[in-house]
C-alpha cells in the first residue's frame, strides 16, 4: 500500500482511514532500483548511479521501481512539487541540490507537518466544559488587565504630553501629595468603576510602581522610535540636525533631531534622543552621534541619503578639518553642512551692539529695567498696579528677548516714568531703591536713550518679523533668502529715515544735561544699520551647495527662460550627484516656460503644486531636488525646543532623572502629535510590554 505506484493510482484522499494509518505506519517504500546517469565533461565521460545510502540520509525519500525514478514521500500523500509527486526525480548529477531546494520548499514543509500530525487525537476538540469555562475566565482578565493597563499607558501619556513629572517625593497611601501620576490614577479611578475597583482589589498587579512606570516608558518610546526609523528609511532624503547645552545639573547634554518629508509629503523635525556627553569635543560629539546614525542607517546605501547636517551651540561643530561636520562627512558623503539662519541673527544683532561704546551703553540700561524691578515684590508690585504688565527679563542669547523689552520701554515709557515717581516718593522704599528710580527717571527722559530707544524699535520689529518667520519648521532655502533680503531691504529704509529722528525726541528734559551732537547719534545710528546690513549679507549668503535653491525660485523663471546659467546647474550637480544632469536641465526648461509654476513663491508651494496635479513622475529629479531643498534645514528650532523641554523637565524633578528616563519623557512631550497618530498605539505599547519579561499577572491570551 506504501509504493509510490500504489499511491500514484490510489492517491491517499481517496483511502479509508484505517488505511491511511496504515500507510503512515509503514512509511515510505525503499526499493532498490537501477538508476544511472552518463554525462560527459570535459571530453571525459562519467556515470552516476544512485545507491540505498540516500534512504538514510533522507528519511522521506522514496522510488518507483517501474519509472525508475525517485519521489518526496509526504508530497506524494498531501501534494507537493510536480517533479516529487508526478513524474519522479532522475537528475543524479544536481540530486544534492534539489534535495536541498525541495526541503527548503514551503509545500513540502506542510506535507511533512500534516504527515506528523495525521491520526493524533484532536486535544482541543475533546476539551470538557470546565476546561473550556477556565480559558473563557481567563481570557475576561487578560481582557480586565490589558484594559486597566490601556488607562495606565493613557495616563503616563498625558503626564508626557504636558511635561509633567511622573513621580512624588512620597507616594504611600496615607501621603497628600503622591504625586500627578498617582493623582492622575486616583482622579481616573473616581470616574471608572473598572479601574476604582482594580486599585481597591488588586494583589498581585497594580501597576503604580515605579518599575511598572519605567517598563511602560520603555515601550512607548520602542513603539515611537520604531515608526520614526520606519520613516526615515522610507524617506528618500534625510538631514540631521544636532545641539549642545550643559543641563541644569552640569552635565553636557546633545540632542538629535532628523527631518525629512512624510509620507504624507509633509517636512517633518522629529526629536529622537538625548545623550549626554563626557565632555564638549569635537570627538566626543562626532561618536556619539555617528553610534546614533549608525543604529538608525546600518545600511551603506541608506548613509547617502543623508544631504545635510545643521549645527547649534558648541564652536567646535563648524570645523572644516576636523570638527564633527567633517567627521559626520566622512561617513555619511552627501551630508552637507549648513548654518542655523534664526542663530546667526542672533550672532548679526550681536556684532551691531556689541562693538560701539554708545549702543553698549543703551542697552546696559535696557537691561537693568527689568532687573531693578525683579529684586524686590514691592517693586513688582508698583510696577503691575501703574503698567499692569512685568517687563520680560534680557537674555544675551536670544534676541527676541530684547525685542520684546525695547517694545515694552517704547510703549510704556510714560508709565514707567510714573511707577519710578511713585517709588522716589513713597517713603516706603529703601535708599538704594529711591536712589536709582531717580536716575531711571533721568534716563527715560534723556534724548540720547530716547534717540537708541526709536531707532532699536524700528530695527527690533524687522529682527522680530525675521526671528519669527526664520523659527518655523516648515521653510526652505527659497523662503529663508527671500525673508532675508526684505529684512536687508527694511534695515535699510530704517537707515534712510535716522535723519528724521530728531523729529520724534522731546525738545527739553526737565532735567539739565547736555545735549549730545544729532550729528554723532545720526553717525552711529547709521553705522549700526550698516553693521547689521553687512553682516546679514554675509552671514545669510548661500553657501556653494545651496546655489542650486535659485534653480527653482520663481522670480529668476524669467531670466532662466532667457538665458539659463549652465554654471548654476554644474554646481547643483555637483552638490547633489544623485540628480540626473540632463532630465533635470530638461524639466527645467518645461518650468521655465510655463506660467502657472510662477505663481509658487517657494519650494514648499511648488512641492505641493507637483504633488497635488501628480506630476512627480514626469518631472522626477525636479521633486527629488525639492525634496532636498526643503529636507535641508535652515534653523534648529526643534533642538531649540528640545532643550526647552529638557530644562523645564529637569528642573521639576530636581535634577534626578537619569537619561532613559529622560528620553522618555521627552519623546512623549515633543512627539505627541506623532504618537496621537499612530493607529493602536496602546495596543503595541501593550504587546511590548506582556513580552518583557514573564508577568504574575495575565496579559496573554489563551485559545
Amino acid at each position: 500500500m506504501n509504493t509510490v505506484d500504489q499511491l500514484l493510482l490510489t492517491p491517499f484522499s481517496r483511502l479509508k482511514e484505517e488505511e491511511k494509518m496504515q500507510v503512515k505506519s509503514l512509511g515510505p517504500d525503499k526499493p532498490e532500483i537501477k538508476l544511472e546517469q552518463f554525462t560527459k565533461e570535459r571530453g571525459k565521460d562519467y556515470t552516476r548511479k544512485f545507491t540505498s545510502t540516500w534512504y538514510t540520509r533522507k528519511i522521506w525519500l522514496t522510488a518507483s521501481t517501474t519509472k525508475n525514478s525517485l519521489f518526496c514521500f509526504p508530497c506524494l500523500l498531501f501534494g507537493g512539487e510536480v517533479p516529487w509527486t508526478k513524474t519522479g526525480v532522475t537528475d543524479l548529477k544536481h540530486l544534492s541540490e534539489k534535495i536541498k531546494k525541495h526541503e527548503a520548499c514551503k509545500s513540502h514543509l506542510d506535507s511533512s507537518i500534516k504527515l506528523a500530525m495525521f491520526g493524533r487525537m484532536n486535544i482541543a476538540s475533546q476539551l470538557d466544559d470546565s476546561y473550556r469555562i477556565a480559558i473563557r475566565n481567563h481570557n475576561l482578565e487578560v481582557d480586565k488587565n490589558r484594559y486597566i493597563l490601556s488607562k495606565l499607558i493613557d495616563c503616563v501619556r498625558f503626564c508626557g504630553a504636558f511635561e509633567l513629572a511622573l513621580r512624588g517625593h512620597d507616594e504611600q497611601e496615607g501621603s497628600s501629595n503622591k504625586g500627578i501620576f498617582r493623582g492622575l490614577v486616583d482622579f481616573v479611578a473616581s470616574l471608572d468603576s473598572a479601574m476604582d475597583t482594580h486599585l481597591k482589589s488588586a494583589t498581585v498587579f497594580k501597576g503604580t510602581s515605579k518599575t511598572i512606570q519605567n517598563e511602560l516608558l520603555d515601550c512607548m518610546l520602542e513603539v515611537t522610535r520604531e515608526v520614526i526609523i520606519q520613516q526615515l528609511r522610507s524617506s528618500e532624503f534625510v538631514a540631521i540636525q544636532a545641539d549642545d547645552t550643559t543641563d541644569v545639573s552640569t552635565q553636557t547634554q546633545s540632542v538629535l533631531v532628523f527631518r525629512y518629508i512624510d509620507a504624507s509629503n509633509k517636512v517633518v523635525e522629529r526629536f529622537y534622543c538625548f545623550n549626554q556627553l563626557k565632555d564638549s569635543s569635537a570627538h566626543t560629539i562626532a561618536t556619539t552621534l555617528l553610534q546614533e546614525l549608525n543604529n538608525v542607517f546600518p545600511e551603506t546605501s541608506d548613509k547617502k541619503k543623508v544631504i545635510a547636517q545643521s549645527y547649534d551651540g558648541a564652536s567646535v561643530m563648524s570645523g572644516s578639518s576636523g570638527g564633527v561636520q567633517k567627521k559626520v562627512r566622512d561617513v555619511y558623503p552627501n551630508a552637507h553642512y549648513v548654518h542655523c539662519y534664526a542663530h546667526q541673527l542672533n550672532l548679526i544683532m550681536e556684532q551691531a551692539v556689541s562693538r560701539i561704546s554708545k549702543v553698549k551703553h543703551f542697552f546696559a540700561i535696557v537691561g537693568g529695567l527689568p532687573a531693578f524691578f525683579s529684586r524686590s515684590p514691592k517693586r513688582t508690585e508698583v510696577l503691575l498696579d501703574i503698567v499692569s504688565r512685568r517687563l520680560p527679563k534680557v537674555a544675551t542669547t536670544r534676541w527676541n528677548f530684547h525685542i520684546r523689552t525695547v517694545t515694552m520701554i517704547y510703549d510704556y515709557r510714560e508709565d514707567l516714568k510714573k511707577c519710578f515717581r511713585a517709588i522716589e516718593s513713597s517713603g516706603h522704599f529703601e535708599s538704594v531703591a529711591v536712589r536709582e528710580a531717580h536716575g531711571f527717571i533721568r534716563t527715560l527722559e534723556d534724548r540720547e536713550f530716547l534717540f537708541f530707544l526709536f531707532l532699536f524699535y524700528d530695527i527690533m520689529h524687522q529682527v522680530d518679523i525675521l526671528y519669527n518667520q526664520l523659527q518655523k519648521r516648515d521653510i526652505d532655502a527659497l523662503y529663508v533668502q527671500n525673508k532675508t533680503t526684505d529684512f536687508v531691504t527694511q534695515i535699510t529704509r530704517v537707515r534712510a529715515s535716522v535723519d528724521n529722528l530728531d523729529a520724534r525726541l522731546p525738545v527739553e528734559s526737565t532735567f539739565s544735561s547736555h545735549r549730545t551732537d544729532l550729528k554723532v547719534l545720526v553717525q552711529v545710528a547709521k553705522e549700526v544699520c550698516d553693521t547689521i546690513i553687512v553682516h546679514a549679507k554675509e552671514r545669510f549668503e548661500f553657501t556653494k551647495h545651496l546655489v542650486s535653491a535659485t534653480l527653482l525660485q520663481s522670480d529668476h523663471f524669467d531670466r532662466h527662460e532667457r538665458s539659463f546659467s549652465n554654471q548654476i546647474l554644474n554646481e547643483t550637480i555637483k552638490a547633489y550627484p544623485m540628480l540626473n544632469k540632463d532630465k533635470l536641465n530638461s524639466e527645467l526648461s518645461i518650468i521655465y516656460g510655463r506660467h502657472e509654476f510662477r505663481r509658487a513663491t517657494g519650494a514648499i508651494p511648488l512641492f505641493g503644486l507637483f504633488v497635488e496635479n501628480n506630476l512627480q513622475e514626469p518631472f522626477s529629479e525636479t521633486m527629488n531636488l525639492l525634496k532636498i531643498l526643503i529636507t535641508t534645514p535652515m534653523t534648529t528650532a526643534e533642538s531649540e525646543r528640545c532643550f526647552s523641554t529638557l530644562k523645564r523637565i529637569k528642573t521639576f524633578l530636581r535634577n534626578t532623572m537619569i537619561e532613559t528616563r529622560l528620553n522618555k519623557l521627552a519623546m512623549l512631550s515633543m512627539e505627541k502629535e506623532l504618537i496621537r497618530d499612530i493607529p493602536d498605539f496602546n495596543k503595541r505599547t501593550i504587546e511590548k510590554f506582556v513580552t518583557l519579561k514573564d508577568r504574575r499577572a495575565k496579559f496573554l491570551y489563551k485559545k
